[in-house]
């Protein structure tokens, strides 16, 4: 596959398409004995990414992928360079390809399926393993550690992590003595480490006199005399050996009964590397404890490149490939043959049929859709975002429907302030044990009322944003996993978005369901200071595939769009566009809520459909412009009141001024570019959202944009219908300080609204009056 690829497909654009043969290479024994005598369907696999084309292979032999795919790979439409849920054809549990991160889920997949099936409604799904095979420079990313950690606090069971440790990484050789000391950190976390050193060839020559040298020899050898050695083949084995161990009778006749071709296959005989010491080693082990189980291989085990420092990247040549083909007795021209080298084809597809794993062919489920209750806007005539947000999900514990009973919230050390503590003193929190608030035991006042138990339905993480997207990511795919749907809500620090993106970005892309707050946000969280002040997140929202970004600024609206995310989380529809937005609606996605802490003056009650339609689809008319409008003042978020406060200013010197509520720039601009598409393939009515909202506006209109965040999330809507346009937002870190000082520092308050409309356009100024002004209803 590989080989074809790099070598034998027509090459359009001349560089090279990779894939890792050597990666592959050394993973070929651990996959063969995990798949075909380990695993049940009820387990679930992240495969390491560099090993995807074993993947496939195995896959095509189950009858899982096509050839044509095969073919294709890393082509255009074909097996993807890395496993993919969303992109591949065969039955891929955990995308992986971001290092690190395919492996941590899995410890979080086995949280999730604990909670699960701790509910009566999820009792009956069997548990199975979450199993990684991990690349040993996967264990550099810190957020394997992360997880580690929060695997330990929540009593983590039925976790298989497989390293492949080859010792060798992309730049170089693995430093020795490193795994010892990483052996140690799983030990502290309880886990069980298993080594896997010696193959069974090995092991029986150790059985041999002379035996227990070798074996000394072969424990004390550093890793890069052992790539180099390998790569260099027997006779160079023989050389070293002889001279390290030679004359000593026993263990010189060890070597000396053997060619330098059984010599060779008897030193790269290591653990990893023997299928029948890994699947020996797998089913020794039927306790649900988490085990790591450290494999020693052989980077290339096999080719020709074997060993070789540069064999990363490596591929071999083609006179290469030929030798080794026919090393492994594979004709030509049978190259796709799944069967080409088994004398008892029958035979062999009979013993394929009883592997317990593939019996029930492909295991992605689905989970009936939860009927969603109407979600109401608290009644406060002042509140904040953050708080209505925390109001709604209370008054969702209080009642009984089956969507608040499948809602499980988790936040990385900010459940109380992020406004989740009602819902959690009321649905407690997630322990397979019950565990009591000594607080509470103690009569000690809290507001916080932490009881742990199975029926909980609050995860409570540690401080890290990372954890939080790989745990909302493992519970957004519990519906496909494991047959139960949930509901998953995160809450974290707007800012620290960033700090979890990778994360965030691998959830997505695995299609996981969601939803994520990000509160407080932008400067308007004032007495922080610019640590906790976030200013790019909108711009994150906007471009991350598969979430769609919201940023309310009332009470109403964020109601309206919880109730739509609700739903909008379960659809799984054709990818076909909704051609009254142009939006993907139809096919679901994650959500994303940017939420504040200012508590600002509320409407009266609003039920119109273009009210409430136009909060869902991005944008609708606070203020409807008249038919000779000369400037409109789009906002979005928390500077509402701002911009309401300027519009009534701006109204004593200028014509029919216009003011747009906009909940969504990231739902606009995409409709506003799937329509545009749409136009250049012929369909030339196709109209946008915000296309229709400016529709009349006159051609001189002005725009003045503002938000709590950076003013290129606004500042596209200029070009929708060539308006001239003035954004103003947050540039750069803020400090301390109340919001009116922030607000006014960075341009973003009434005044500055005033000011920008007031050099923009030609007309009587007014920024005198904007005292007289408070931004009420």
């Amino acid at each position: 596959m590989i080989h074809h690829a790099n070598h034998l497909r027509p090459k359009v654009d001349g560089i090279k398409v990779g894939g890792h043969q050597a990666s592959c290479a050394s993973m070929v024994q651990i996959i063969t004995a995990l798949y075909f005598s380990a695993l049940k369907p009820e387990d679930r696999v992240a495969v390491k990414p560099h090993a995807s084309p074993v993947f496939h292979a195995m896959q095509y032999l189950m009858g899982l992928q096509t050839r044509e795919a095969l073919e294709a790979f890393r082509g255009f439409g074909g097996a993807q360079s890395y496993p993919s849920r969303t992109k591949d054809i065969d039955d891929v549990d955990f995308s992986t390809g971001s290092v690190g991160l395919g492996v941590a889920i899995t410890s979080f997949a086995s949280i999730v399926q604990d909670y699960i099936t701790a509910k009566t409604w999820g009792a009956d799904v069997p548990l199975g393993r979450m199993v990684a095979l991990v690349g040993d420079a996967e264990l550099d990313e810190g957020n394997v550690y992360e997880a580690l950690q929060e695997g330990w606090k929540n009593d983590l069971r039925n976790c298989w992590w497989i390293i492949d440790y080859n010792r060798q990484s992309l730049d170089g050789i693995v430093r020795e003595g490193l795994f010892s000391r990483i052996e140690k950190i799983f030990a502290v976390f309880g886990w069980d480490v298993v080594r896997i050193k010696h193959g069974a060839l090995q092991r029986a020559a150790f059985a041999e006199p002379g035996g227990a040298k070798l074996r000394d020899w072969i424990d004390s050898c550093p890793n890069q005399d052992y790539s180099a050695l390998t790569f260099m083949g027997g006779a160079v084995w023989r050389g070293r050996l002889m001279n390290d161990l030679g004359d000593q009778g026993d263990v010189s006749a060890l070597i000396d009964r053997r060619s330098d071709d059984e010599l060779a296959d008897l030193m790269e005989n290591l653990g990893g590397n023997c299928v029948t010491t890994m699947a020996e080693t797998f089913a020794a082990h039927d306790h649900e404890r988490p085990t790591c189980f450290l494999a020693y291989t052989i980077k290339g085990w096999g080719t020709p490149i074997a060993g070789h420092k540069d064999n990363h990247g490596g591929l071999m040549t083609n006179a290469q490939f030929d030798a080794w083909q026919d090393h492994m007795g594979v004709p030509a021209g049978q190259e796709w043959d799944p069967y080409a080298t088994i004398e008892d084809v029958e035979a062999f597809k009979s013993s394929l049929g009883e592997v317990p794993f593939f019996a029930k062919g492909r295991r992605r489920f689905k989970d009936d859709k939860l009927a969603v209750p109407p979600v109401t806007s608290p009644s406060d005539k002042r509140i904040s975002t953050q708080a209505a947000f925390g109001k709604i999900l209370d008054d969702l514990s209080k009642g009984d429907s089956d969507l608040a009973r499948r809602i499980v919230t988790t936040s990385p050390d900010v459940t109380g302030t992020t406004n989740l503590g009602a819902w959690v003193n009321r649905r407690k929190l997630f322990a397979r044990a019950e565990m009591a608030d000594a607080f509470i035991e103690h009569k000690i006042p809290s507001t916080a009322k932490w009881n742990f138990a199975p029926d909980g339905q609050h995860i409570e993480l540690g401080i890290a944003e990372m954890n939080l997207f790989l745990l909302l990511g493992a519970a957004g795919l519990s519906h496909s996993l494991f047959g139960r749907r949930l509901i998953p809500i995160g809450t974290l620090y707007d800012p620290f978005v960033c700090r979890g993106l990778d994360a965030l970005n691998y959830a997505c892309y695995q299609d996981a369901r969601f939803i994520v707050v990000g509160t407080p946000s932008g400067v308007t969280l004032a007495p922080e200071g610019g640590a906790h002040q976030s200013i790019g997140t909108p711009l994150i929202g906007m471009s991350q595939d598969g979430l769609s970004a919201f940023e309310p600024a009332f009470a109403d609206e964020l109601a309206v769009i919880m109730e739509w995310a609700f739903e909008y989380l379960q659809r799984d529809g054709d990818v076909g566009l909704d051609e009254r937005t142009w939006l993907r609606d139809e096919t679901g996605g994650s959500v994303y809520l940017r939420l504040t802490t200012n508590p600002i003056e509320q409407p009266g009650k609003r039920v119109d459909d273009d009210f409430r339609q136009g909060a869902i689809d991005g944008a609708y008319w606070l203020k409807k412009p008249g038919p000779n409008c000369e400037l409109v003042i789009a906002y979005q978020g928390a500077v509402a009141p701002e911009a309401i406060s300027a519009a009534g200013v701006l109204g004593e010197g200028r014509r029919d001024i216009g003011v747009l509520a906009v909940t969504s720039a990231d739902r606009l601009n995409a409709g506003w570019l799937a329509a545009q598409r749409a136009r250049t393939r012929g369909q030339r009515q196709a109209l946008s959202h915000v296309e229709r909202l400016f529709a009349d506006l006159p051609r001189q209109c002005h725009l003045v944009t503002v938000i709590d965040g950076h003013p290129t999330t606004l500042s596209w809507l200029g070009s929708v219908a060539g308006h001239r346009t003035h954004p103003l937002g947050v540039e750069h870190f803020g400090q301390t300080g109340t919001i009116g000082d922030l607000y006014h520092h960075f341009a973003i308050d009434a005044a500055a609204i005033v000011a920008a409309v007031d050099g923009l356009t030609a007309g009587k100024r007014v920024g005198n009056g904007l005292m007289a002004h408070t931004g009420a209803f």
